[in-house]
Order: structure tokens, then sequence, then C-alpha cells
């Protein structure tokens, strides 16, 4: 009889490479869907981060104008839309070039419960939104709690 030892992550590798296959699957889908419509597929990088006073989300919107960008709150749900139309035209006394693209996003963030709704804040800057969130103050507790015996 042979005797092996039990790893508890034997089977997290299996796992990891059947997400990898089904986000394999999806983005062929999905760049599949975009290639058949004319819009180009952008996809802004975002970054979170967690401070001691709020929550902060950056996302570069590059050629955006404030216009073009939405913010909404439903529920505990912070959903970032847009959509970026591009377009750069050069003259010169030889040639006419044009080009332009065009493309929308969504990006959804679920929030904690303890935010501050009423005072979240959205600053557009160089191509950069930030979006601070404030957080609510927690009541202090005392850790330390006495209890009678009867």
């Amino acid at each position: 009889m042979l005797v092996t030892r039990y790893n508890p992550n034997r089977g997290v590798g299996e796992l990891k490479r059947g997400f990898d296959f089904l986000n394999s699957i999806l983005d062929d889908f999905t760049n599949e869907q975009v290639n058949n419509s004319l819009q180009t597929p952008f996809k802004p990088a975002v970054n979170t981060r967690d401070g001691e006073y709020a929550y902060h989300i950056e996302a570069d919107l590059p050629g955006m104008k404030k216009e073009d960008i939405k913010i909404e709150l439903k529920d505990d749900t912070l959903v970032i839309s847009g959509e970026r139309n591009l377009k750069d035209e050069v003259k010169e006394d030889d040639y006419y070039k044009i080009e332009s693209s065009f493309g929308s996003f969504s990006s959804s963030f679920t929030l904690p419960e303890n935010i501050d709704s009423e005072n979240i804040h959205a600053e557009s800057k160089d191509g950069v939104l930030e979006i601070t969130i404030p957080k609510l103050e927690k009541e202090k507790i005392d850790t330390v709690k006495k209890i009678n015996i009867n």
C-alpha cells in the first residue's frame, strides 16, 4: 500500500487552469462581439485604494471630456461609464489624413456599508478621473465590558 501525504493545495492548480480556460473563452467571445461592431475595445485602467478616511478610485480616461463621463450610485454599487470619441485630422500640402476611433466602457464597484454617499466627490484632470468616497465615522465602543456575576 502506497502512503501519500495530504496536500490541501493540490487541486488549486487545476482550478486555476479551469478559470484561465473560462477567461480565454469569454475574452474570445467579447473580442468577436467588438470586431463585429464598429466600436474599438476601450477598457480604462482603474486603481482603487483604501485610505484612512475615504476610499479612492482613479480611472485613466485619456482624451475624454468630463461631459462624456457618467457616474451613478445605485444602491451599494458605483457605476462609471462613458463613451470615447477621438478624431485625429492632419491636413498637409501633399496629403490629408483622418483617423477616428470610438468606444464605450462601463465599470462597476460594490461599495461597503460604511460610506458617506451624500459627500462623494469626483474630479477629472489631465485625463484622470478621481473619485473620493468618504467613510462614515464609527462610534467608539469600549472594548472592555464588565460582566456581573449573579
